[in-house]
């Protein structure tokens, strides 16, 4: 019983060195691309203000009210961004720790569904600042009364627009998690399509509650999570492939214990 309990002890081990070592890389990736992004922290947040401090009335700007903010605001956005450029390696490194317990035909639609993630969740970034910014932006910067100034500070804006990335960024990911509950079988296309009347309050009540509360952010985010639900629909008929009723048990089972083998073998 020992030894057993040895041999069943020494995969764990090594899992968890190989886990620790991953973990080392991209928390060292991240600081290495932050390392070279530091020198230009403040230019980097004089971009991201940019679709504000363009709406803002002549003679108003951006203000710290904190004697901290100037330099931990940008230092922050710095930070943020070195994590957001190296999360294609970080995606790496979690692929590499946990593609060798898949099979085959796992691997074949995981690695077209890791790409297709990195892309939507920067497209929904960059959706978030070129569209979404500048117009809840000029909404906000004109519906104040006339004699109050528009001052934001820093580190609420800051906090602001995070918050709406990583918002828009997950949204956009909405696909891809329509694919993998296809995939995995835990519901049909017909019937999320049954649910869609569901989907859609559900679409609006998640950008009620991510969004700041006016009807245009609302709509900027519940729109396209509907519109990216139906794109998963769409990709799941086309995609997503479901056995013949014609084959057998036994062929199940042979091909399944086939990929099992192949994948055991070094």
């Amino acid at each position: 019983m020992s030894g057993e309990h040895f041999d069943q002890e020494q995969p764990l081990i090594s899992h968890l060195v190989e886990l620790r070592q991953r973990l080392l890389y991209s928390v060292l990736a991240i600081l290495v691309i932050f390392l070279g992004l530091f020198a230009f922290a403040n230019d980097l947040y004089t971009w991201l203000s940019a679709p504000l401090t363009a709406l803002l009335p002549e003679g108003t700007s951006m203000i710290a009210t904190d004697v901290t903010s100037p330099f931990f605001a940008p230092f922050k956005l710095t930070l943020v961004a070195a994590a957001f450029l190296a999360m294609p390696f970080l995606l790496h490194q979690a692929w590499s720790f946990i593609s060798p317990g898949l099979y085959s035909h796992e691997k074949r639609l995981a690695i077209p569904l890791l790409a297709s993630s990195i892309f939507l969740f920067y497209l929904g970034v960059a959706f978030a600042y070129f569209v979404v910014f500048p117009i809840i932006f000029g909404f906000f910067t004109s519906v104040g009364p006339e004699n109050i100034a528009v001052m934001t500070d820093i580190s609420s804006y800051l906090n602001f627009v995070l918050k709406l990335f990583f918002a828009f960024g997950i949204v956009f990911e909405i696909p891809i998690a329509t694919l993998l509950l296809l995939w995995s079988g835990a519901v049909t296309v017909e019937g999320l399509k049954a649910k869609r009347a569901y989907v859609i309050v559900g679409c609006f009540v998640l950008g009620m509650l991510l969004t700041p509360p006016d009807i245009i952010s609302q709509s900027l985010l519940a729109v396209p999570m509907w519109l990216l639900f139906e794109l998963g629909i769409v990709l799941g008929r086309i995609l997503i492939k479901r056995p013949r009723p014609d084959v057998g048990d036994e062929e199940l089972e042979h091909a399944i214990r086939e990929e099992e083998d192949n994948r055991r073998e070094p």
